[in-house]
């Protein structure tokens, strides 16, 4: 078989969490660098169609693309990492692969066949790796394949990768194996057994890994590379260290330190130039060497577990390195948040954002940090449910509609200032069936908005079932709230803004999905900007009172 895109897959072992994501797309950042169009896709082994449906606290933040795609959160690293938009095809889990195959035999494609994991399921994981790079529109595409080698649930990925790299033929397909050295602080050693017996692992089912990238807390010698080497069966300058990293933004100069990039363009048989990471290590000199900084109050109902909020905490770092600010994130519950707690909770923070998120859990503990920044003219950004608590909060405290809620919460309010979206109410099925993907926005003259964006109309991603309900817009309007972004097709309110406050906006898209390293969100940068004179302005005032 002859192709022109080259693959490299990315495998893990010993043990989940070693960052193959990160890495992923650290190589795939060098390879960009150099000139190559190149893109990532993750392989997820649950039987979940997608993460839509998943519990925060199972898996992280669900990402979205821009074509409405709901996936994993390693997606947010690959677009924040290049700058290159993914799509459905970029993610494929083992209940899209299993959905795929049986919709075929029940259209009768099989042509009566027995219907096996081989060859009908790697078939389709096989097709659905090759898909991005049958488009013409890539060089290099690297999966990277969820979960640890030696899982069941695994398998036929694996078994769909060694029948790739003998069809697709030398110098088109590679392997790396994502690893842990391990030191054992009783014996003062490295350990490379767990290695040894994870690539025994993946040999045992009939791949071979051309390079190795080794997780350790401490520098790898040379003699114990050269072991791993031997045991192995890789060269030695297939042995490549990944030590931890104070920042994972290092991890592509680490990378390219120890040559991965060049050991993988040499085994895919392509030329290797010297990567431009110019403006890459602009960044990460703005992000390392701030001249001030911030505390922003992230108020969320999952902040236990901070990848459910992983591209807010992203956006956060592009926004603080572009202002050139270190932006301390401090996480509150809103379920332990109150009105008797709210002031000494919220009145040292330079900002508040609002979470997104769904259900009743947490809500008036949103509502009451609203309510404070509101009063107190503290720079407050809502995303999606925390922009829906804003008008919520406000319909209740300054309209003076005290029932004011969400059907969402309340189906009973007799006013549902935000309410069910019409195409919404007669779905049964929740996966996949949100208002999801990019849609436009058009921003209203001497908005915030429309100072941030300089343009009138943007394009932003959405996750939503509820609305604001725009029975109630002219009555908000009027009390001072304003509907800066508007969907031109639908009237949907996309924005509100209190002009009269310092800086107050809420949107129910999801901003944060379309910061980058290269593009932080304008969003996000202007809330940190913000947040930055709103601390000079409190420490002039402090300062003129003593």
């Amino acid at each position: 078989m002859t192709t022109t895109t080259k693959y490299i897959f990315v495998t893990g072992g010993v043990t989940s969490s070693l960052g193959k994501g990160i890495i992923a797309a650290s190589l795939a950042k060098l390879l960009q660098a150099q000139g190559y169009r190149t893109t990532i896709q993750k392989l997820d082994p649950y039987i979940n169609v997608d993460p839509g449906t998943l519990n925060p606290y199972e898996h992280g933040e669900c990402y979205v693309t821009d074509d409405g795609a709901e996936t994993d959160l390693d997606l947010g690293h690959y677009e924040r990492f290049l700058n290159v938009p993914t799509s459905q095809s970029n993610n494929v889990t083992t209940g899209r692969i299993y959905q795929s195959v049986i919709e075929k035999e029940r259209r009768g494609e099989f042509l009566g066949k027995t219907v096996q994991v081989i060859p009908h399921i790697t078939d389709e994981i096989k097709h659905r790796v090759q898909i991005l790079g049958k488009s013409g529109d890539y060089d290099i595409v690297i999966t990277e394949i969820g979960g640890t080698v030696g899982d069941i649930e695994s398998l036929p990925y694996v078994e769909a990768v060694r029948q790739l790299k003998w069809e697709l033929g030398e110098n088109n397909a590679i392997v790396i194996h994502l690893t842990l050295i391990p030191f054992l602080s009783a014996a003062g050693e490295l350990k490379t057994k767990p290695t040894q017996h994870s690539v025994k692992t993946l040999m045992e089912s009939g791949v071979m890994a051309d390079i190795l990238v080794c997780r350790t807390e401490h520098e790898l010698p040379q003699d114990l590379r050269d072991k791993l080497a031997k045991f192995c069966n890789v060269r030695p300058e297939a042995v490549i260290q990944s030590i931890d990293a104070s920042t994972i933004y290092d991890v592509p100069n680490l990378m390219l330190d120890e040559g991965l990039d060049r050991v993988v363009l040499s085994k895919l048989a392509l030329q290797s130039t010297k990567p431009d990471l110019t403006q890459w290590n602009q960044f990460l000199s703005r992000h390392k060497n701030p001249t001030g900084q911030v505390t922003i109050g992230l108020i969320g109902k999952y902040v236990e577990l901070q990848d459910s909020y992983k591209s807010i905490l992203e956006a956060f770092i592009h926004a603080g390195a572009e202002n050139e600010v270190k932006v301390v994130i401090e996480s509150i519950h809103s379920e332990y948040l109150t009105e008797k707690n709210a002031a000494k909770k919220l009145k040292h923070l330079h900002g508040v954002l609002v979470a997104p998120g769904f259900g009743e859990r947490g809500i008036e503990g949103k509502i009451e940090a609203v309510k404070y920044v509101r009063e107190h003219n503290v720079p407050f950004l809502g995303i999606c449910l925390g922009m829906q608590m804003a008008v919520i909060e406000y319909s209740r405290n300054v309209l003076g509609l005290k029932d004011a809620n969400s059907t969402e919460m309340d189906e009973a309010t007799s006013n549902p200032v935000i309410d069910l979206m019409e195409s919404q109410k007669d779905i049964v099925n929740k996966g996949g069936t949100m208002r999801l993907g990019a849609w436009d926005c058009e921003l209203l003259d001497g908005s915030i908005a429309k100072q941030v964006y300089q343009t009138n109309s943007i394009k932003e991603r959405h996750r939503h079932r509820y609305e604001f309900n725009n029975d109630f817009k002219t009555q908000i309007e009027d009390a001072g709230m304003k509907a800066t972004g508007l969907n031109p097709e639908t009237g949907l309110v996309e924005i509100i803004e209190i002009p009269a406050h310092n800086w107050f906006v809420g949107v129910q898209y999801h901003p944060e999905y379309k910061s980058t390293v290269s593009n932080p969100h304008p969003l996000f940068v202007a809330f940190v900007k913000a947040a930055l004179n709103f601390k000079k302005n409190s420490n002039s005032v402090s300062m003129a009172q003593n």
